[in-house]
């Protein structure tokens, strides 16, 4: 009951950035659909802004948004041993590279790339902005499956007026922990990941709006 409670929370803190593209699910991903991946494999964050600590912030917190949307996830924690033990680590040689040895070696069905391109973070206005790109791309054929990219804004406002609320805000955003915003850019953007193979909506969403390959919003 927490855990959906939880799920319907995050999808309130959306509802202000959905858009309407006019895509379904099914053309947008219909790869996704065709290949029915149920393994995932998380590789570390492309991290390019000077924020260092924001790939482990993503890191740590991809797993469970895909799991709740029905796919078996690898342990971040097994894999992360797996990547530094076989020089792995750098997901740039991979991203658009051969994916294969991670269907011989871990049985992924598919990777799971994110890039951190900005992180910036105004105490005054309380807000953190973040420009992301995510993909999932097949280890058997390396097609793109999924791919999604653009900027979240996340405000943390005070309420209050005046130097008050100005003071509150500054105070507010600077103690926001850092692993609840990237958790929230997680949830917002595979929100439009189609169903795995263990939810309940498994090749039954194709024809569910999409929020399309771009997006920008803000989120609470």
């Amino acid at each position: 009951m927490k855990k959906l409670l939880l799920i319907c929370a995050v999808s309130l803190l959306f509802v202000s950035c959905a858009t309407t593209t006019g895509l379904t699910k099914g053309t947008a991903y219909a790869k996704v659909y065709d290949e029915k991946p149920k393994v995932l494999l998380i590789m570390p964050p492309i991290n390019k802004t000077n924020k260092v600590e924001a790939k482990e912030y993503f890191y740590s917190s991809l797993a469970q948004p895909l799991c709740e949307r029905g796919y078996y996830v690898i342990s971040p924690v097994v894999a992360l041993d797996f990547l530094k033990s076989e020089s792995a680590y750098d997901s740039e040689q991979f991203i658009a590279g051969d994916l294969k040895m991670f269907d011989r070696f871990m049985g992924a069905d598919a990777v799971v790339f994110t890039t951190i391109t900005t992180w910036s973070k105004t105490l005054l206005t309380g807000t953190i902005k973040v420009g992301l790109e995510y993909e999932i791309r097949s280890t058997k054929t390396g097609d793109t499956l999924f791919k999604r990219e653009g900027t979240l804004t996340l405000d943390k406002s005070s309420s209050g007026g005046g130097l008050a609320g100005l003071i509150a805000t500054a105070i507010t955003t600077g103690l926001t922990d850092k692993i609840e915003a990237a958790r929230t850019c997680n949830y917002y953007v595979l929100q439009d990941l189609p169903q795995g193979a263990y939810a309940p909506l498994f090749m039954q969403d194709q024809d569910t709006s999409s929020q399309g390959p771009t997006f920008s919003g803000t989120a609470r």
